[in-house]
């Protein structure tokens, strides 16, 4: 996969690594318990696939310019601080396999620095007055919220649909890819059409993401690192489940619904349900939705003249569909 990673990158391997410095930059701090820890963060960042997408989109469009470093470290930013938020959410220990600051730092002080990258990002934008790059990353930030809350919402009565099933993916996870694009084609000085056209590519790369995180859940933990079963422990209702829960007739939806509520902790009846969702057509179900959703983004990508650009676009699609973890 690396060897993957590094194909994608290739048309954009200059702008990876300036991009990379001036991230550095923009986390510095005066405060030193803050930039130990920002130090540490940095140490540990992960394929940064986000400012991939900016850059690739920048170039699809046009020139990068100073505005697509500005708006890939403000997407990068606000990516941090929302994986910072969700370890204390979630309460989790570890996150890409290091502690988590949460774990580290306690709740506290992780609350705070991911309020403080938050602030960075903005920040960016109101000094160099990026205001619609702002628009762009506050409207992702309401977005993943709104999502998020959605979820817990939902969760409480497992009376989740398909319907809200998407909204809730659009918004937890789609909306911050289609604000890379957004903001990568608006660094570059595209028309208003041509951002809302991005964004839609992104949130229809985003969809099918998520989609692919789904069935991980159903998949050996040894690849990716994520134990089989943790959705459904955590009552997470994902498409797989929601599908064979639409599918079964009354008695086995009620055994599903009963065992999502109230034996999800139970090792045995977690892995009776994965079977059940296998063996039903849960996963096939999903995966055809993920296909589905990443060839209404290659359809897009089909309107753009042949660059590199456009072929490590088409690649990076594929491999979110493709990958390992």
């Amino acid at each position: 996969m690396a060897k993957i990673v590094n194909q994608i990158k290739a048309p954009i391997s200059e702008e990876m690594k300036i991009f990379e410095s001036k991230f550095y930059g923009a986390m510095k701090t005066n405060v030193s318990l803050l930039d130990r820890i920002m130090q540490y963060i940095v140490r540990r960042k992960g394929k940064q696939m986000r400012p991939m997408f900016v850059f690739l989109t920048a170039k699809l469009v046009g020139e990068t310019t100073e505005r697509t470093y500005r708006g890939a470290s403000m997407i990068e930013l606000i990516h941090t601080a929302t994986l910072v938020h969700d370890d204390v959410v979630d309460d989790s220990d570890m996150r890409r396999g290091f502690f988590s600051i949460n774990a580290l730092w306690q709740n506290k002080i992780a609350v705070l620095v991911g309020d403080y990258l938050l602030s960075k990002s903005v920040l960016l934008a109101t000094e160099n007055k990026d205001f619609d790059l702002l628009t762009v990353v506050s409207t992702a930030i309401r977005e993943m919220s709104e999502g998020e809350l959605l979820q817990i919402e939902k969760a409480r009565n497992l009376d989740i649909t398909e319907e809200i099933y998407f909204e809730i993916i659009r918004q937890k996870t789609a909306t911050l890819i289609a604000a890379c694009c957004e903001a990568g084609a608006r660094s570059v000085g595209c028309s208003e059409e041509m951002a809302a056209k991005m964004n839609r590519f992104g949130e229809l790369v985003g969809i099918a993401f998520q989609i692919k995180d789904d069935l991980f859940d159903y998949t050996s933990t040894n690849i990716i690192g994520k134990p089989i079963g943790i959705d459904i422990k955590e009552q997470k209702m994902t498409l797989p489940l929601i599908y064979s829960i639409n599918t079964a007739n009354k008695s086995e939806k009620r055994w599903l619904i009963r065992s999502v509520k109230k034996h999800n902790h139970n090792k045995k009846r977690v892995n009776e349900v994965i079977e059940y969702v296998k063996s039903h057509g849960g996963l096939n179900y999903a995966r055809q939705a993920m296909y589905d959703y990443r060839d209404k983004a290659l359809r897009i990508l089909d309107e753009f003249p042949d660059s590199e650009a456009k072929t490590s676009l088409t690649t990076l699609l594929n491999y979110v569909v493709e990958r390992k973890h």
